[in-house]
Formats: structure tokens, C-alpha cells, sequence
């Protein structure tokens, strides 16, 4: 996750969609299937359309990003907002032009034409109308447009809801082919675009062609970690770096939990916690040949022991009864030691409120590890952006090329002045200086607060929490020995278009809601099996044989 939707309304209202969405393939369900090769890129042609990735020199961090296994990088970190920010663009990207851009906010909109609006179309040397729409609603508001054909110049579509937008047929018919202009070498003529993660411009590639811009992107993505409470095991001379299995995890559970003192070990684990058994993102390969997650024997070993974990006594009884509103209170608290989250939520604001409800807090997450003890540990890697904007097809080839220079300036690297003044504003005006960190003015509050235009391009993510330090140095080094034991899961950042008929097989919801019912405790290991069962006859069958003849034996396992 970004510093930017870590420490902005965004995270708290979506962060648990663009979570989710870290866990799948983007997957766009397509009407009839007939007309499309499937979304998916063959090598030659993704390689073809990629941008040529050079990595920004404009900003030094603090921490240097660190490479880790299947070629990821760590967010670099930055313990202070970098002083005298460097300009990264000479003079104004845009010639004159004038367009309007539409993105989801959850929050309040901001007014139109406010001070900040101008000030940007001024800097960006466009006028570049914005109208944020709300985000609760945006899934059932951008297929009204493209129903109507009726988009506008420049759009975001968050890939988690690319099988609602039918992204993969508007690309080409609605959504303008960018690869003529970023393909390979011809992305130096924007820089900042240039040092954006190449996984992050593969999410935006439909066919061999690139249509998509990212925002938001990083190096690293994992949906998230297994968390503990770093204070409360140090105060009980815990070293958590010694847990190295799910049966010295089951033992600390043990150790920690109170129950008559209203302290239990564990929330909610298993989204997190399952992958250290080996249980895949959805589908594997075994000699060659495809297997989705729900056939594979580490879903069952997983399962069995989060069983037992529901009947040990050991986690919290909200936990058991599904209710996740309060798990971070319960954290904050020390009603529970060790949870379940998203990586988006190791950052200041959570420091701020974890503080509050305990001065001593801090929140420190268990090192990746095998649960038998003995294989070799792995993450698989999320999908390296969740947030891609389009620009239109009807866009002539020169508004196309202004458009991507205004891109490139909203591309600039953090703590550059492109960047201070995308995110803070006008300094002065919308924000301050306070202690070497801007802070917004109530007029920065009202206008720049509420993110709008870093929903069309971003710079790569950084590691950023102005005031508390400490919780970028342990997120930095939590990262960089996870990232040691990274691996692309099958059908890795790869647009694949699934057939309609095939959608409910694909949601497998009836599965996943006994899988949830098991490590609940409700129901038992033998009741998911026999809900996979009935999966694989009512379609998960037929959905493995189809991926594998459409995508896997054509294009590739993406890894």
C-alpha cells in the first residue's frame, strides 16, 4: 500500500475492497465470450507492450528499496518529508486543452472550481475539469456511461471491479490503445511514468495492447500479514521471531490467552495465515496441468488446524461469531495479542489510535514462515495495482500525448514539487509546514484532502509516516525479509476474461462461505469437502478445463 492511501480517507472506507482484490487474478466476466480472445496477453505481445521501467534518481529515501526473490522491490522508506522539493517536469506539462476526468471518492466531494482545482489546472497548464463521484455508488454509475457511450476524457476504474465494467471489452472500443506512446523505449518521453513498476502496467494490458494507467502501484504487494502486538509480547519477554510454525503459534496462543481476564491470543487468522500452508492465491500447477485452489490438499491441512484453533479456546468469541467492525479496537485494546489484516494497516493513523487506547502500543507482524516448520516459506504476491485510469478513445492523438505529459506530472516521485502540490496544494494556502511536514490549513482540509487526481496516475509507493518513525522502520524491515520469500502466483497481474456461464463457479461463494464457517468453528472440515464437491460438479470442473485450454496451455501461467 501507498503512503498516500494509508494516510488518507480512502484507505478507511476501501481498503478492505482493494485488499480483496489483491488476492485474485483481474478477472473480467465477458457477455459472450465469442468475440474476445479472453483479455489475456500472449508473452511476446506483453513484453511488446510494456513500457521500458527506469527508476527515478529524483528523490534519495531514507531506506532504500531492496530487491527480493521473483523480481520484486520493496517500497523504499522515508522517515521525514524530504526538504527543498525537487522539480521533476520543466515548465507546465499541458498546452491549453480542456477535459474532464471522472474518479470514486469515499468521502465528501469537494466543490467544483474550488482554489485547489484552479491551482492545478494552472500548474498542469490544462484545464482538467474533476468530477469526483462517490465510490459506494461508482460500481453502478460507470456502466450507466458506458451503456450510453457517454465517458469522459479521462477515467478510473479500479481493477477489483473489472468484471462489473466489462473492462476487457471497452478496451479497444471505448478505451484508447496508450500503447503507441509508452510501449518499450517511447515511455522516456515521461520519466515519471517510466519508473512506475512494469507489473503495474501489465494490469492494464488487454490483448497485447496497453490501455491502462496505474496509480497507487508498488514493487511488493501481499493483501496483508499476520499481526501481534509487539509491546505485549516484549512486556512477557515473547520474541516472536521464534514462532516458526503453526504449532508454536498454537503454543503461544496457549501462553497468551486469559480468558476470566478477558484476554484472548487470536482474532481472525485465516486470510493471512492460510498461504503458510501452501494454499495457493486460486490455482496452481502440478505437471503441467491447472488445479484450482479449492482440490488442493494444503486448503484441507489449513483448515483442519483453524478448526481446532476455533475449539482451542484461544480466540476472542467476536472473532468466532464473525464480527470484524470491532477487530481493530479489540486489538488496540489487548482484548486479542495476534490478528489477521491487510498490509494498508501498518501505518501512522494506526499508531495514532493504537496509542490512544494504550500508550505502550505497537504493532510488529510475525516473520513468514511454512506451518509444518520445515519447507520453505513463501507469500505470493498481490496484484501490483488495484486503481488503473483510461483515457478515451475518441481523444486525437495530440490531446492523447498532452494528457500523458499531465500524467507524467502527476507521476512525480514523493517529496518532489510536483507531488507536494498534486497532494498538499499551494503552500500557504492549503497547507503549512509544521516541523518539516506538510499539514493542511482548513482550506486544505476541505479541497486537497479528499484525493482526486492521484486516482488518475501515481508515482511507485514509499513507506511514509511523518511523526512516528519507528513504524516506518519496522514496516521497511518486515517488508524486506518478506519479500525474500515473495513468488508470482499463477495468472499473476494477467487480465483473463472468464465466460458468464462460468461466473458462479469463479465466485465459488457457496464454498468460500463454508470455508468461513469452518474456521469459525461452525462447521467442520468434512462439510467443506463435500461443499467442493458439489463446486466441481456444478461447474468448478468445467472452469478448471476451460482455463486451462484458454489461458494456461496459450499463454502461460504469468509467473
Amino acid at each position: 500500500m501507498t503512503s498516500q492511501l494509508n494516510r488518507r480517507t480512502f484507505v478507511s472506507a476501501a481498503a478492505a475492497t482493494a485488499g480483496a482484490a489483491a488476492l485474485s487474478p483481474l478477472l473480467t466476466a465477458c457477455g459472450s465470450g465469442s468475440s474476445s480472445k479472453g483479455g489475456t496477453s500472449s508473452k511476446s505481445g506483453l513484453k511488446a507492450a510494456l513500457p521500458q521501467f527506469t527508476a527515478s534518481r529524483s528523490v534519495t529515501a531514507d531506506i532504500p528499496a531492496v530487491p527480493g526473490a521473483a523480481g520484486t522491490a520493496t517500497d523504499p522508506g522515508f522517515l521525514t518529508y524530504p526538504a527543498n522539493p525537487v522539480k521533476t517536469v520543466d515548465g507546465v506539462p499541458g498546452k491549453g486543452g480542456s477535459y474532464t476526468a471522472v474518479t470514486p471518492l469515499w468521502g465528501t466531494i469537494p466543490e467544483p472550481g474550488n482554489s485547489f482545482y484552479q491551482a492545478m489546472s494552472k500548474a498542469l497548464g490544462v484545464t482538467l475539469t474533476m468530477k469526483p463521484a462517490d465510490g459506494n455508488h461508482y460500481d453502478t454509475a460507470i456502466p450507466t456511461m458506458t451503456a450510453a457511450k457517454k465517458l469522459p476524457d479521462w477515467i478510473q476504474l479500479p481493477t477489483w471491479w473489472n468484471a462489473n465494467f466489462n473492462v476487457g471489452k471497452l478496451a479497444g472500443t471505448q478505451l484508447a490503445d496508450l500503447t503507441p506512446y509508452l510501449a518499450g523505449d517511447a515511455v522516456k518521453d515521461y520519466p515519471n511514468l517510466a519508473a512506475i513498476p512494469t507489473g503495474a502496467w501489465q494490469a492494464g494490458v488487454w490483448e497485447d495492447k496497453l490501455y491502462g494507467i496505474p496509480s497507487f502501484s508498488s514493487g511488493f504487494v501481499v493483501a496483508g500479514t499476520t499481526y501481534h502486538r509487539a509491546d505485549i509480547l516484549q512486556a512477557k519477554g515473547i520474541n516472536p521471531d521464534e514462532i516458526s510454525s503453526a504449532a508454536d503459534l498454537l503454543a503461544l496462543g496457549k501462553e497468551l490467552t486469559n480468558a476470566k481476564g478477558g484476554v484472548w491470543a487470536f482474532d481472525d487468522l485465516w486470510t493471512y495465515l492460510s498461504p503458510f500452508w501452501g494454499v495457493p492465491n486460486k490455482w496452481t500447477v502440478k505437471d503441467g496441468k491447472l488445479v484450482h485452489k479449492y482440490e488442493g490438499q494444503e486448503l484441507l491441512e489449513a483448515l483442519d488446524w483453524h478448526y481446532k484453533l476455533a475449539k482451542s479456546g484461544y480466540m476472542h468469541p467476536d472473532a468466532l461469531a464473525g464480527n470484524t467492525n470491532d477487530g481493530k479496537n479489540r486489538f488496540y485494546a489487548g482484548k486479542v495479542v495476534v490478528t489477521g489484516d491487510g498490509t494498508g494497516a501498518w501505518n501512522l493513523a494506526d499508531a495514532q489510535a493504537g496509542t490512544a487506547a494504550d500508550p505502550k502500543y505497537r504493532r510488529g507482524a510475525f516473520k513468514v514462515f511454512a506451518a509444518d516448520g520445515t519447507s520453505k516459506p513463501g507469500i505470493f504476491l498481490g496484484n501490483s495495482t488495484s486503481l488503473m485510469s483510461y483515457l478515451n478513445i475518441k481523444l486525437s492523438k495530440d490531446r492523447i500525448k498532452e494528457l500523458l505529459a499531465v500524467a507524467n506530472y502527476l507521476a512525480a516521485p514523493y517529496g518532489s514539487a510536483e507531488y507536494t502540490m498534486v497532494n498538499y496544494g499551494a503552500e500557504g494556502v492549503h497547507y503549512t509546514m509544521d516541523n518539516g511536514t506538510p499539514t493542511f490549513t482548513d482550506e486544505g482540509k476541505k479541497d486537497v484532502q479528499q484525493q482526486t487526481y492521484p486516482f488518475l496516475a501515481t508515482c511507485s509507493a514509499v513507506i511514509s509516516n511523518p511523526g512516528a518513525p519507528q513504524v516506518t522502520k519496522d514496516y521497511a524491515a518486515w517488508q524486506a525479509a518478506a519479500a525474500a520469500t515473495a513468488y508470482k502466483p499463477v495468472f499473476w497481474n494477467m487480465n483473463i476474461t472468464v465466460p458468464q456461464r462460468f461466473a458462479t463457479a469463479d465466485a465459488g461463494q457457496a464454498v468460500e462461505d463454508t470455508i468461513k464457517d469452518c474456521y469459525h468453528g461452525k462447521k467442520k472440515v468434512s462439510d467443506v469437502q463435500a461443499a467442493i464437491s458439489s463446486w466441481k460438479s456444478s461447474g468448478g470442473t468445467r472452469l478448471t478445463t476451460w482455463m486451462q485450454t484458454n489461458v494456461l496451455d496459450k499463454y502461460g501461467s504469468g509467473q
